[in-house]
């Protein structure tokens, strides 16, 4: 079990007390959105969410803990989507795979785009996007490969599970931008899932090939 973050409150156990928390979350996160990370002061958000500072900081020890907070609540929500679409899929094209994968991340994050370009701007990205989603998200693309391709070789899964994670998630970042309207949003995915899966495809029949 992962040590608990430094500055990380004790979670509450009373039904009471996860609302007053999941409220100052949720307040959080909007304010975040609206005015970015660096312009919302913890008094800001116990003022926004009528509470007390002190009840704030009986939470979360400082605006960081809050980033965090959020950080995983939105990653948790893009897994359990994730997770619901690839499983059972193996059956079906690549494309349509594809494509619905990149569908629900999209989703997640468009419901939350004004909170993800607060993420953004406040934390510390690299080539694929938020760098705490990568290794999360690994296992569940190996898992699809698999589903596709059948056993194969893990390194050269591992390869292309780190490729589709890097192409496909920049791709969906970009399209979720709030100036994107869903339109080109939908054409720019749909456009990603066919370049994605023409190469999933192309390793499939190598692979069939290489069994013969």
């Amino acid at each position: 079990m992962p040590p608990k973050a430094v500055g990380q409150r004790r979670r509450p156990t009373q039904e009471r007390a996860k609302a007053t928390r999941e409220h100052i979350l949720d307040t959080a996160a909007q304010l975040f959105g609206e005015r970015g990370i660096a312009n919302t002061s913890t008094n800001k958000i116990a003022a926004a969410a009528g509470v007390s500072i002190g009840t704030v900081y009986r939470y979360f020890a400082d605006r960081s803990v809050m980033v965090e907070e959020l950080l995983r609540r939105l990653l948790e929500n893009i897994e359990q989507r994730f997770s619901q679409r690839v499983f059972g899929l193996g059956e079906k094209p690549s494309v349509e795979v594809i494509s619905g994968i990149l569908e629900v991340i999209a989703d997640e994050l468009v419901e939350n785009a004004q909170l993800v370009r607060a993420l953004v701007a406040g934390v510390q990205f690299y080539s694929s996007g938020i760098p705490e989603f990568e290794p999360r998200l690994r296992l569940l693309v190996k898992v699809m490969v698999i589903q596709i391709l059948g056993p194969g070789d893990d390194h050269e899964y591992d390869v292309m599970t780190f490729v589709i994670i890097n192409t496909g998630f920049a791709a969906v970042l970009r399209a979720t931008a709030l100036e994107v309207d869903s339109a080109a949003r939908a054409e720019a995915l749909q456009m990603t899932a066919r370049m994605i899966a023409a190469w999933v495809d192309v390793e499939t029949q190598a692979a069939v090939r290489g069994k013969k």
